[in-house]
């Protein structure tokens, strides 16, 4: 998909949001891949807001992980905002609860630079995110 605005981005992630639905014993993991400026953190934002989060989603670049509670009414209890960015191994993560969030079916976990942790991320979807000639614009490649 091409994406030539913010808000298109924004768009893709709550058509994204449609199509995915709890695991049965398990989170549901995506990754979110691509160079920085690529549109990452745009996407968790609707994502989001197609989940009715009312905080300001930021990425948690220095805090490493935000999680949000969804509304009862939702599929997911938690949608979780994951920035790997700054790890420097994945055992990071797991001191933060990693174990016990990927084995949360209720969660929906979002992790930008999945890379960076590729060790102990589960399997997962895959999203990749690739700025074009037209700076405005970005490739958006979702496998499943």
């Amino acid at each position: 998909m091409i994406s030539h605005s913010l808000e298109e981005t924004k768009q893709i992630a709550r058509d994204f949001i449609l199509k995915i639905s709890p695991k049965e014993n398990e989170a549901t993991v995506v990754g979110l891949y691509g160079d920085l400026g690529a549109g990452k953190t745009s996407f968790t934002q609707g994502v989001a807001r197609a989940l009715e989060v009312e905080d300001n989603v930021v990425s948690p670049t220095f805090m490493i992980e935000k999680i949000y509670e969804l509304p009862k009414n939702k599929n997911f209890a938690h949608l979780i905002h994951i920035d790997a960015y700054r790890l420097d191994s994945s055992s990071e993560l797991t001191h933060l609860g990693w174990n016990e969030i990927i084995s949360n079916p209720k969660n929906l976990i979002l992790v930008e630079w999945p890379e960076r942790i590729a060790d102990i991320m589960p399997k997962h979807t895959k999203i990749y995110f690739k700025t074009l000639e037209n700076l405005n614009s970005r490739g958006i490649d979702i496998t499943y």
